[in-house]
């Protein structure tokens, strides 16, 4: 400690000492913020996008590492189906904002808030509706793809209600989408949830799901995420195929209030896979892999101006890692990265090889050669990496906030090589959008609990 002999040294010393402390403080904040990762990062920066520093050597990997399936956003669904009069306001403002050839907004808002008093909700209009779902897929922030949001085609199926009805029009839903191989971004929304009328519910994660079942020796064949699904399902009366496969396409369940669930078997001519093959590996066919082409997701609950529509499926076309290095690549999904590995003859013995890193890489060319020699679209993380800026720059430029979840926008495979790795982004939750609910992520994988009774 300096000597101290007057007031002014005692002014000097503790100056010094507080500026020491905070010099501290601040080293500590520096090194925590770094070590907490962009998720972190991300939230305490409101920017829609900004350049990432190079990390420092030594500061540890960015990258959050989730589990190796990583679970819907799960809420809790509001008890409550009587709409939000604020909600149902910002909505209307936004649509004539956006949509100016509508007219003002306040007869329209007028109307609506008198329908909320007299029945605790409101019915869109077409254009409102439309306009909605494609905005919620603007604001989906684990969605790489949204460059095309204006592209979505809406099928309104809001007075179809019954589990038959549902099941059908998911099936329509899988051909037009399909468009023989020329994928549509489209969705189709059925029946609101309002007061005295519960809408209808899909179990299925995706309406296409594969199987899986668990064999003596402990082993899965098909797919292991959906064992208890497929028990549950098999136990409610659905009957696998008599030669069980690794592909066999589970039933539909759709359940209702006054139906309960239902099990609908899908059409052969409703589901159009890719039978999968390597431009340069021979062996590769022997494997005898497929997948589908429509990843029509399920059980997302659609809000727009607090109307929900739970049953509201949905489709964009795949990203080739979503099946190379996810559904056919994780451990706990079909987990073919070591049997790809020994069949190219690669050095397993240890991980320095990098044997998993070359034969994921061939699990994935395989994928992209597989669907574009079927006339299938696909694309690539690399080429959609650099279109999902593309779309970032554009909401900029017209004044809107993009939001995006780092840990699902860089791609499973090769991230750092992609542009969308270097970036922070705005995680703030925007609506219109989508919801996965607690119970609806359960069901999806465990056919549990039921949505009534």
């Amino acid at each position: 400690m300096p000597r101290i002999e007057t007031l002014t040294d005692v002014a000097t010393w503790l100056t010094v000492t507080a500026l020491g402390l905070c010099l501290v403080a601040g080293v500590q904040h520096l090194v925590a913020f770094q070590a907490a990762g962009p998720r972190v990062r991300g939230q305490q920066r409101r920017r829609s996008i900004r350049r990432r520093p190079e990390p420092a050597a030594g500061s540890g990997c960015p990258v959050p590492h989730g589990g190796p399936e990583p679970r819907p956003r799960a809420r809790r669904q509001v008890a409550s189906t009587e709409v939000d009069r604020g909600e149902a306001e910002e909505f209307l403002r936004l649509f004539h904002a956006e949509n100016p050839e509508a007219g003002p907004v306040e007869p329209r808002l007028e109307a609506v808030l008198r329908e909320i008093d007299a029945t605790g909700t409101y019915w869109h209009t077409a254009e409102e509706l439309a306009f909605g779902a494609r905005v919620a897929w603007r604001n989906n922030a684990r969605c790489i793809g949204r460059l095309y949001w204006r592209s979505l085609q809406v099928r309104d199926l809001r007075t179809v209600g019954d589990a038959a009805g549902v099941a059908t029009h998911c099936f329509g839903h899988l051909r037009a989408a399909g468009n023989g191989g020329k994928i549509r971004p489209m969705i189709s929304v059925f029946a609101p949830e309002a007061p005295g009328r519960p809408a209808p519910r899909i179990w299925n994660e995706q309406l296409i799901r594969y199987a899986g079942y668990e064999l003596p020796d402990g082993r899965v064949l098909g797919d292991p995420r959906y064992v208890e699904l497929t028990r549950e399902l098999i136990r409610r009366g659905w009957r696998p195929p008599l030669a069980r496969g690794a592909f066999d396409v589970l039933p539909l369940v759709v359940e209702t209030a006054e139906e309960g669930p239902r099990m609908f078997p899908l059409p052969a001519e409703a589901v159009h896979e890719v039978e999968l093959e390597h431009p340069e590996l021979p062996w590769f066919r022997d494997l005898r892999l497929r997948w589908h082409a429509v990843p029509v997701i399920s059980n997302s609950r659609l809000v727009i101006g607090g109307v929900s529509y739970p049953t509201a499926p949905f489709n964009g076309w795949y990203m080739g890692t979503e099946i190379g290095a996810r559904n056919l690549g994780d451990k706990d999904r079909y987990d073919l990265v070591p049997a790809v590995a020994r069949r190219m003859g690669l050095d397993t013995s240890r991980e320095a090889t990098l044997w998993r890193d070359r034969a994921l890489v061939e699990l994935n060319r395989a994928v992209l050669h597989s669907y574009q020699a079927a006339g299938v679209a696909i694309t690539d993380h690399h080429t959609e990496s650099v279109r999902f800026l593309t779309h970032v720059e554009r909401e900029e430029r017209a004044g809107r906030s993009c939001p995006a979840d780092w840990s699902w926008i860089v791609p499973p495979m090769s991230g750092s090589q992609t542009p969308v790795f270097h970036r922070y982004y705005d995680t703030a939750e925007q609506r219109p959008g989508f919801v996965t609910d607690a119970d609806a992520a359960q069901r999806g994988v465990r056919g549990a609990p039921r949505a009534f009774g």
